[in-house]
């Protein structure tokens, strides 16, 4: 994590990033005394950029963070960098109604995340979509006037497309964008990364296992729970699935072949992809459980040459995957999709 921590001797990075979601929504039920181990675990292993959203299940991920935090040792708690989302407006049903950019209601939102986490500032924060209601211009303000007062460290973006990475950096310093991106998901790379190059803009790469698809722990036969965020994911269906996993048979024999796993090779290939465009580029494991963590910390030891990337490419070829990344209805949210 290239974002530095203001006040601090100096900056404090980690290769990798945390992102915290899976801990309590979208992806069926998960253990909140694991959860709390695994933060515990991802922090002492060096890994300083933990990652969520003030609606991820309606403030349950933010709480677990602060939990974490108020129970981890005081080095590693000090060490800690916040990256925050806000925006999405939710029901009590659990559905979406939404985004807000209005500068009130950024600092609305920045003021229960901060009491959730228990903390007095946020290292990053970013609206999770562009609101197409307001301009980006005044949202981005709106976090730097927290930025003057000592409430955030730095502005950030999510989902974003070039044209709008360059006008909200033309307002304020953007430090970071959060973008999927993973050997199935490879649409930035035309105009995003290099004008994220191009802007000093770092780049935290969310989604780099695909959701688990390009893990190599995911089966076609693998029953998920209702409010599974894949039961809905076209890439999660049908033919799509059989198709998108014959794809990771693929993969699986690159990896084998070097003696590392699925996941690792994966996670490698999105490291390898900063040198390539000339970008700082952070992916972010969505590890639940201390093994996966381990796992994905292995990936810091994989160093892929010329012909393990091009093995790698010959076996996941740019636009292979078989279905869109969200459904149709969340596609039309993504200033990044434009």
């Amino acid at each position: 994590m290239r974002t530095q921590k203001l006040g601090a001797t100096g900056p404090v990075t980690s290769a990798l990033g945390l992102g915290c979601m899976g801990m309590s929504a979208l992806y069926g039920e998960a253990d909140r005394g694991e959860s709390v181990a695994t933060v515990h675990a991802a922090l002492d292993a060096g890994v300083t950029l933990l990652d969520t959203g003030d609606f991820y299940a309606m403030g349950h991920n933010e709480l677990l963070i602060g939990e974490a935090l108020r129970t981890a040792p005081a080095a590693l708690r000090e060490q800690a960098l916040l990256s925050v989302k806000f925006g999405a407006l939710r029901d009590p049903d659990g559905g979406w109604a939404g985004y807000d950019g209005r500068p009130a209601a950024v600092k609305n939102f920045a003021a229960y995340s901060l009491q959730r986490l228990g903390v007095d500032h946020i290292d990053v924060y970013r609206i999770a979509r562009v609101d197409p209601d307001v301009p980006v211009e005044e949202t981005v303000g709106a976090i730097a006037e927290l930025v003057e007062k000592g409430y955030v460290r730095h502005v950030g973006l999510s989902e974003v497309g070039a044209d709008t990475l360059r006008r909200a950096a033309a307002v304020t310093p953007v430090a970071d964008l959060q973008i999927e991106y993973s050997l199935v998901s490879r649409g930035i790379e035309d105009e995003i990364l290099p004008t994220a190059a191009a802007l000093g803009v770092g780049v935290t790469a969310y989604g780099v296992l695909s959701r688990g698809l390009i893990s190599g722990h995911f089966t076609p036969d693998r029953q998920l729970a209702a409010d599974d965020f894949r039961g809905m994911s076209p890439r999660f269906q049908g033919e799509n699935l059989r198709r998108n996993l014959d794809l990771v048979d693929a993969l699986r024999a690159v990896a084998e072949a070097k003696g590392v796993s699925v996941a690792q090779t994966a996670i490698a290939w999105v490291l390898a992809q900063g040198p390539r465009f000339g970008a700082d580029i952070v992916p972010l494991v969505g590890a639940r459980r201390r093994d996966r963590l381990a796992e994905a910390l292995g990936a810091l030891d994989v160093t892929l040459d010329d012909a393990d990337l091009a093995a790698i490419e010959k076996a996941v070829p740019a636009g292979s995957a078989a279905g869109a990344r969200y459904p149709e209805s969340q596609l039309a949210h993504l200033d990044s999709e434009r």
